[in-house]
């Protein structure tokens, strides 16, 4: 949300009430890598060269991706529970949407589920003070014991160590009465997997299931590549929306598994379906130091390297794609390992299992398994590597009597493992592969969710992570930021082209001013103005205040004297619809880092808007803010028939010209 502001000349301004300034945002350079030489003399006979050369010049060309510091796009910085007040949380209602597969999962020991992330969120919350409401979807695949909703509250129940109530009947709303709460701290939604509101994303769904809830907690990883009311249109109509212990963890693994600073980083790449997984495929081509293919999307690059494969074996439409990897490839001299040999079964004696040379391949042979030469050549060459990921299974067109080839290339990952390397497994049948070895070691990283991976590396947004609070990624040095960062500070939430906030930063150089705006554009205009005209007292910001004042505010070293908010567009949604730009959290934040006598100046030319600002100021102001009586308040709402400052906004100025009125507002902080 924008605010429509600018200014005109004006009376003299009054120095006891003022606003923000300017802001200045870095963009990190794209790093390009130093050419590397480690490949063993023997990969040298692949054809393709061993210097890298402009590491991500292909990958620049790719829309999908932008580079920062050499490295692939990272997920955006969200609120995550970690970071939000703690005491903030006392007596709050929190809903969690919690990961079905890690609490209630049949295969899991309980001794990882009491270790996981996944229950410290929900003993985190209760230890703050709040009220949890626990939701999820399970079936059979997830537990055979725990299907109905009754046995997951008792199991629940055992594993939290405290009595988790299930509500099974649904009203108008989910949330659960007061008498409830009175009897537990925890209940117990019914089986989302049975509830088709969910999967629709339905906005009524979503309004029910935000009834009464403060603040949504998604702690749900695995789902977040699809769009459910539980972890999407939920958080549309919750004042905060933060991520859990576990789906923080989550994030971590995923952006370290993309992370591609340890040279030579090599990717191992298993499954089939090559002309869907193209755009993610571009990827690893641009940044890893070699490809190893080891599932049936082999046999479509081995047919774009012109070397013989059967015609049952290609997948439709994949030749091209495969043909544009190869190229980026030889552009980058980076090497292709594909199978020299398989285990297949033939046709005319489906008893024996033999070894074949990929170039013997025929229509009456199955390939099933990796050959004991495409092994080795595999083990010499992750020998020198310092990286890997592994995503996709040793899984070819017919299914094999055994799992030689995963175990066998486990077996190198785990001795990898062993002497430091980074070695990171995505998905669950790369996972499972290496539990199986005798000599397992737990210090490879795990990405469970490969679908969430591919999904991501194709450039795709992941909506249930878009859909939480943002959080500021910078830790900003005032010191660099002002000439004289002690100064009181004047803060403007959606300071828009800025003209109004630069004027009065001239005017009043004893404050430094603040400017928090969501449009970039608009911020750039205004840093430039600033430096053009060597401001000292005035900096901009591009950012989302309504998730990430907090952040960057609280680490300012002087005080806070005056926020104001002027002229936000209208929402006109609804009253309790969450895409408004004044919210709870961010009236709690203002009203705890505001300097006692400080000042909240409101103001909009559309009455509702200035009437909800007034209600939400003094309802969850936590009692430190009041309006402040001034002799232009003439009327009952108190509002102030001219603006204090001496100097309107361009809008401020064009809704006067028109003779419309402005409805304005001054609270203070006692």
């Amino acid at each position: 949300m924008q605010m429509k502001m600018g200014y005109r000349a004006a009376t003299p301004p009054l120095a006891s009430a003022l606003f923000g300034g300017s802001c200045c945002c870095r963009l990190p350079v794209c790093g390009i890598g130093q050419p590397v030489s480690w490949l063993p003399s023997n990969v040298l006979k692949l054809g393709f060269g061993v210097r890298r050369k402009e590491r991500g010049s292909v990958g620049r060309k790719m829309k999908d991706f932008v580079c920062v510091n050499g490295e692939p796009r990272k997920f955006p910085y969200i609120q995550t529970l970690r970071t939000f007040p703690k005491d903030g949380l006392m007596d709050k209602v929190a809903l969690v949407r919690f990961d079905s597969t890690i609490l209630l999962g049949e295969g899991h020991d309980q001794k990882s589920i009491l270790d996981s992330n996944a229950l410290l969120t929900i003993q985190y919350l209760l230890v703050a003070g709040a009220k949890v409401i626990l939701v999820s979807g399970w079936d059979s695949e997830v537990n055979s014991k725990l299907r109905d909703l009754e046995p997951v509250a008792d199991y629940l129940s055992s594993v939290l160590r405290v009595n988790v109530v299930p509500q099974r009947h649904l009203t108008h709303s989910l949330f659960p009465n007061a008498e409830v709460f009175k009897e537990t701290n925890v209940i117990l939604l019914p089986n989302l997997n049975q509830l088709k509101d969910d999967r629709s994303n339905s906005e009524t769904f979503s309004q029910r299931l935000s009834s009464g809830v403060d603040i949504f907690v998604n702690d749900s990883f695995s789902q977040c590549h699809k769009v459910l009311a539980s972890t999407v249109g939920i958080a549309s109509f919750c004042d905060a929306s933060v991520a859990g212990f576990q789906f923080e963890e989550s994030l971590k693994k995923l952006n370290k598994a993309l992370e591609s600073r340890k040279q030579p980083y090599i990717a191992i790449i298993g499954g089939a379906n090559l002309p869907d997984k193209a755009s993610a495929l571009h990827h690893f081509t641009s940044v890893c130091d070699g490809l190893v293919f080891v599932g049936m999307m082999a046999f479509q690059i081995m047919h774009a390297l012109k070397l013989p494969v059967p015609m049952s074996f290609l997948e439709r439409g994949a030749f091209e794609e495969a043909s544009k990897l190869v190229q980026i490839a030889q552009h980058r001299k980076i090497p292709i390992l594909c199978p020299k040999d398989f285990w297949c079964i033939n046709h005319d004696q489906p008893e024996e299992l033999r070894a074949y040379p990929a170039e013997s391949l025929s229509e009456g042979l199955s390939p099933v398994d990796l050959g004991p030469r495409s092994l080795e050549e595999i083990s010499f060459l992750l020998n020198s590597c310092k990286k890997v990921v592994w995503i996709g299974p040793v899984r070819f067109k017919f299914p094999s009597p055994s799992s030689y080839g995963s175990t066998e290339l486990a077996k190198v990952l785990v001795n990898l493992c062993e002497i430091g390397r980074d070695v990171t497994v995505v998905g669950s049948a790369t996972n499972k592969a290496m539990k199986s070895r005798p000599n397992y070691s737990a210090s490879y990283s795990v990405v469970e969710d490969a679908s969430i991976f591919w999904q991501f590396l194709k450039g795709r947004k992941l909506p249930g992570v878009m859909a939480l609070d943002r959080a500021y990624p910078f830790k900003i040095d005032w010191n660099l930021v002002y000439q004289k960062p002690s100064q009181p500070l004047a803060i403007d939430i959606g300071s828009g082209n800025g003209l109004f906030l630069l004027e009065m930063a001239k005017r009043q150089g004893e404050l430094n001013f603040l400017g928090l705006e969501i449009n970039e554009t608009l911020v750039k205009r205004c840093l430039h103005h600033v430096h053009q005209h060597n401001m000292k007292n005035g900096y901009f910001i591009a950012t989302n205040a309504t998730s990430t004042f907090r952040s960057i505010v609280s680490t300012y070293p002087g005080e806070v004297v005056l926020i104001s908010i002027q002229c936000p567009n209208p929402d006109f949604n609804g009253p309790d619809h969450r895409w408004r730009m004044l919210r709870r959290s961010l009236v709690e934040a203002i009203a705890d880092l505001l300097a006692c006598n400080g000042k909240v100046f409101l103001q909009s030319d559309v009455e509702i808007v200035a009437l909800r600002m007034k209600e939400l100021f003094l309802t969850y102001g936590k009692g430190k803010l009041e309006l402040v009586s001034r002799s232009d308040a003439n009327n009952s709402q108190g509002w102030l028939d001219g603006n204090p400052f001496g100097i309107r906004s361009d809008w401020e100025r064009h809704v006067l010209d028109r003779g419309a009125p402005m409805y304005r507002l001054m609270l203070g902080k006692s």
